[in-house]
């Protein structure tokens, strides 16, 4: 049986390395009653049993409703999965990232984070940040820690900041529709052996997911490769580069099908021809571009 695509978290001073499956399971939109709430527990449920070991959410996510929904789909088996929230940048003080972090854990029904980011760059100094982190990480509360939507230079800032350099990841917008950082933000990423977490695999934002997902060459080539359109896109985002993968991808599904199919495309390659087809219809960019962020 061929292994699933798998991604590798560094070392730290404190954690061994990890490797994940580069498909994960998002909550964005989760415990917003766009759903039945059953239904979003049995998604990540049966995602779990598939192998979709890591669950992404955040406090934003329905007002803390997604956390509700993740910590109901983890009663009795916590150690299936890798947890992952986020903490609001006003909340990211020295006091108030212990304090949202433990609502956070309440909410999940579990006493510790796998890995904890802080949502956005904020107004609060970094260094703040990354003492309450630390501060959460001695207490056991959260085992790493990271950022999302950081560009480059807020890397820079990140990794030049004591205690910076030991962020495991950084969660970013990316699909084929949006490659901006593969200029310089993935290239800075793989440098310092940080990957990265790709939100909105799909475009699920708007009108780009319907000229994505319908576009005549992704459509093309799916029917020939024998995979949804979605498919294509998953293992378009988590294809190894350079023989590395260095991104998990972390695509959000309710309905059963979805959900499975997510699954499979852990199992889906693309080789040179798609490849080549996709950059022609979907180029890289030819110079920075500013961060892509919903």
């Amino acid at each position: 049986m061929t292994t699933p695509p798998r991604v590798s978290l560094a070392e730290t001073s404190h954690e061994s390395a990890i490797e994940l499956p580069a498909i994960g399971q998002g909550t964005w939109f989760m415990g917003e009653g766009l759903a039945p709430r059953a239904d979003e527990v049995r998604a990540l449920q049966q995602g779990l049993d598939l192998g979709l070991k890591l669950i992404d959410t955040a406090e934003m996510y329905g007002d803390g409703g997604a956390e509700e929904v993740v910590g109901k789909a983890l009663r009795s088996r916590r150690d299936d999965a890798f947890l992952v929230s986020k903490v609001y940048p006003w909340n990211a003080g020295r006091d108030s990232a212990i304090a949202a972090c433990e609502r956070s854990l309440q909410r999940l029904g579990t006493d510790y984070l796998d890995l904890y980011l802080l949502h956005w760059p904020g107004g609060i100094p970094l260094d703040e940040t990354l003492e309450a982190f630390e501060r959460l990480r001695e207490s056991g509360k959260i085992r790493r820690f990271g950022v999302s939507n950081f560009d480059i230079d807020d890397m820079q800032a990140l990794n030049a900041t004591p205690g910076g350099d030991e962020c495991a990841v950084n969660q970013v917008l990316y699909h084929l529709g949006s490659r901006g950082i593969e200029h310089s933000l993935r290239p800075w990423q793989r440098d310092h052996g940080m990957p990265l977490m790709a939100y909105c695999p799909l475009a699920q934002a708007g009108r780009l997911r319907r000229q994505l997902l319908d576009h005549p060459e992704v459509t093309a080539l799916a029917a020939e490769r024998d995979l949804t359109p979605a498919q294509l896109l998953l293992a378009w985002a988590i294809r190894p580069v350079d023989g590395k993968r260095d991104v998990i991808a972390i695509p959000k599904a309710v309905q059963s099908q979805h959900v499975r199919d997510n699954a499979a495309a852990l199992g889906a390659s693309l080789d040179d021809d798609a490849m080549a087809r996709l950059d022609a219809a979907f180029p890289a960019p030819a110079g920075k571009e500013p961060l892509d962020i919903v």
